[in-house]
C-alpha cells in the first residue's frame, strides 16, 4: 500500500510499504480522508511524540472497515468510522482521574503508532466510532473539534457573553463553531488576515482587522479571551483584554521555552480564570459527532484543499499553501 513516512527526522517519504497484519481486537480501516495538523510537522521536527521513526503520521482520519479480527464485537465489516486516536496506559494518576489525554506516557495513531497518511490503517477496535451517512471529510474533522471542545469545556466556553478569539485559523473557528453549539453568545475574531476574518464573519462572527488602533479601546471588554495562535507575543497580552472574573483560555501551541510575565496579583484581584487545553478525551470524539450535524456547512468551509497523499508529502516538505485551512488526503482505494 502506498503511505507518507517519516523516514527519520525532517526526511519523508512517499513509498510503499506492508499492509499491516490485523491481531484479535484490531481492525483494518480503508482510509477515505486524513488531515494534515501542525503536530505532524512537530513530529517530523522531532519535537513531539516519541520521535521514534520510522512512521506514518496522521491523527485526523476517517474510513471504512475492511476486515476485523477474531475477536472483535464493537465493530462490523463495511461500517463507516473516525478514529479517537489516543493511546493511554490506564494506570498513570491522569488516567485515573478520568483524564486519558494527560497521561504520562502518552501514545497515538499518528505520533507513536503508524496513523491514517495510509491506504490501510490498523486500530484498536475501542478507538473507532461509527459515523454512519457523515461525508469522510467532514468526519475526519472530528479529532481537531474534539481538541476544541476540550478547551470549551476547559473555560465553560457557551456559557460566555462576550468571547474575544485571535486567530481565525481552523483551531480558532473550531473553538468558536462548537462554543456557539455550546451557547456562547457574540463571539469576536481578531486576526492580520483579511481572508480569515470575512470567513469568521461568514459564519456569523464578528471580525476585526489585528491592528493596535482597534485593540487600543478593548482592554477589559471580553468575558472570554482566546489565543489561537500559538505566537508568545499574542499569548502574553490576553490579559489585557479579560474583564475582571473572566477567563483566558491558552489554545495554540507557543514554543516549549517561549515565557511570559504575569502578576499573581492580578489573578487574585481580578479573580481571573487561565487554562490551557492539550488534546482530546475520549468522551470529546463523541461530542464531536454530534455537534458536527449542527454546523455541517461552516465545516465545509474549513476543508480548503482535499488531495492525494503525495501532494501532502509535498507539502509538509515545503509548506502549506498561503490560502489553506483544513487540508485533507483523500483516497478512493
Amino acid at each position: 500500500m502506498k503511505a507518507i513516512v517519516f523516514t527519520e527526522k525532517n526526511k519523508i517519504s512517499y513509498q510503499d510499504i506492508t499492509t499491516p497484519s490485523l491481531e484479535k481486537e484490531q481492525v483494518l480501516i480503508a482510509v477515505r480522508a486524513s488531515g494534515m495538523c501542525h503536530t505532524d510537522l512537530e513530529i517530523l521536527r522531532g519535537n513531539y511524540g516519541s520521535s521514534a521513526f520510522p512512521l506514518v503520521p496522521g491523527h485526523e482520519y476517517a474510513g471504512t472497515v475492511e476486515q476485523i479480527g477474531d475477536e472483535v464485537t464493537k465493530i462490523k465489516v463495511g461500517d463507516n468510522v473516525v478514529v479517537d486516536p489516543n493511546i493511554e496506559c490506564g494506570y498513570c494518576l491522569s488516567c485515573q482521574n478520568n483524564n486519558a489525554h494527560l497521561c504520562e506516557t502518552l501514545g497515538a495513531y499518528g505520533v507513536t503508532v503508524n496513523g491514517g497518511f495510509a491506504q490501510y490503517s490498523v486500530v484498536h477496535q475501542n478507538a473507532l466510532h461509527d459515523i454512519e451517512d457523515l461525508p469522510f471529510h467532514i468526519a475526519a474533522l472530528a479529532e481537531p473539534l474534539g481538541c476544541a471542545l476540550n478547551g470549551v469545556g476547559a473555560v465553560n466556553a457557551g456559557a460566555s457573553n462576550n468571547a474575544l478569539i485571535f486567530g481565525a485559523g481552523p483551531m480558532g473557528l473550531l473553538f468558536a463553531l462548537a462554543a456557539k453549539d455550546k451557547g456562547a453568545k457574540k463571539i469576536t475574531f481578531v486576526d492580520i488576515s483579511s481572508d480569515r476574518l470575512i470567513l469568521a464573519e461568514s459564519m456569523g462572527f464578528n471580525a476585526m482587522q489585528s491592528n493596535e488602533e482597534n485593540l487600543a479601546n478593548l482592554n477589559k471588554e471580553f468575558d472570554l479571551v482566546v489565543d489561537a495562535t500559538g505566537l508568545i507575543k499574542v499569548a502574553e497580552k490576553l490579559i489585557n483584554f479579560v474583564c475582571d472574573g473572566g477567563k483566558i483560555m491558552h489554545l495554540g501551541v507557543c514554543p516549549p521555552d517561549a515565557k511570559m510575565e504575569i502578576a499573581p496579583f492580578e489573578i487574585f484581584r481580578r479573580q481571573l480564570t487561565i487554562a490551557g487545553s492539550h488534546s482530546l478525551n475520549h468522551h470529546n470524539i463523541t461530542e464531536a459527532l454530534a455537534t458536527i450535524h449542527n454546523c455541517i456547512p461552516e465545516l465545509e468551509k474549513i476543508v480548503t484543499h482535499k488531495l492525494n497523499a503525495e501532494d501532502i508529502a509535498t507539502y509538509m516538505q515545503k509548506g502549506s499553501p498561503i490560502d489553506s485551512l483544513k487540508i485533507q488526503a483523500v483516497w478512493d482505494n
